[in-house]
């Protein structure tokens, strides 16, 4: 999980392998390198909050031991993402050898998708003249961004959203250690907000804990600004029922409420489209105009509007059911 402003995010950092949650394989394979003391380049790919830096960082604690600070630097190539930064502080610290009994340090670099294609040329080249002092973690949301030298010379790892067991253990370690109540309601709608981002559910928790130690559904959902699954299917039931008005109002007051972006209720509505009691071609039709929607709101349109446009939709799909 990336370092942020979170304190539990850092508490609840993951210590040793066996505390890295639903990514069973990749820490099996990447515990076996770490016990021969001989790491190759490892390329992490995968969403946001699911363990990437946070095994990075274990494996420089198992590694190095109590000189993991001094073997082990941590960049983040979207903040920093120029050709400079590779001929520099990279380079700098890839030339110069490892303290301590492991032969090799380690470089770890968060987001390397964003590094621009003449500072991943550079980056190559660093790759390949300095093996024998230094191994490189690159971990990024999406691979495809990656130039193909780089994949070729690391073990790639594809990393997964924690799934739901997983999720709900957490939450519970979480809650006992900060002496919560957590109702049933509100963890299914943890695991259902966070999809699978450890970093978010620990965000919302942190947050909702500030305001009271008893979380229930109500609460999580005001402090994440999502509206409830069942008030969003209102909505559209009633826009299929022909009712726009009353569907257009209820929307509305549902974005005031919750303080909800017209991108973040599309999302929404286009979960709920698959749990309404229509046909497979209306869903079909009614999720391809998401899409439309979604897109126009990307490019700068006013949101309302297009919301009403996506709610005429759904009562001109009603009517011809």
């Amino acid at each position: 999980m990336q370092p942020n402003n979170s304190l539990w995010t850092e508490k609840y950092r993951p210590t040793d392998f066996s505390e890295i949650k639903g990514q069973k394989e990749i820490v099996k394979r990447v515990h076996a390198f770490v016990e021969q003391q001989n790491l190759p380049h490892l390329l992490f790919a995968g969403p946001a909050g699911v363990g990437k830096t946070s095994l990075a960082l274990v494996i420089a604690k198992k590694l190095f031991k109590d000189l993991w600070r001094q073997n082990f630097l941590e960049l983040n190539a979207s903040d920093e993402r120029g050709i400079d930064v590779i001929r520099n502080k990279v380079k700098d610290f890839a030339r110069t050898r490892a303290i301590g009994d492991v032969p090799f340090k380690i470089i770890y670099l968060d987001e390397c998708d964003a590094l621009t294609r003449e500072a991943q040329q550079a980056l190559r080249r660093t790759m390949e003249n300095y093996t024998q002092n230094c191994r490189f973690i690159l971990s990024a949301n999406y691979s495809s961004k990656i130039i193909e030298p780089i994949q070729s010379r690391c073990v790639v790892f594809r990393f997964k959203p924690l799934e739901k067991k997983e999720i709900f253990g957490i939450i519970d370690k979480i809650g006992e250690e900060e002496r919560l109540k957590i109702d049933e309601k509100a963890k299914e709608a943890l695991y259902e907000i966070s999809e699978g981002d450890c970093r978010r559910l620990e965000n919302i928790l942190q947050s909702s804990a500030a305001i009271t130690s008893h979380l229930a559904e109500d609460v999580v959902h005001s402090i994440a600004s999502v509206a409830k699954p069942k008030e969003v299917r209102e909505v559209l039931e009633l826009a299929l029922g022909n009712r726009f008005i009353e569907a257009r109002n209820k929307l509305l007051d549902l974005m005031l409420n919750y303080g909800l972006a017209g991108i973040d209720v599309i999302k929404q509505i286009q979960k709920e489209i698959l749990e309404l009691n229509l046909d497979n071609k209306s869903k079909m039709i009614l999720i391809d105009k998401c899409g439309d929607i979604e897109f126009r709101m990307t490019e700068g349109s006013d949101e309302f509007v297009q919301l009403e446009s996506l709610l005429s939709q759904f009562a001109l799909v009603g009517n011809s059911n």
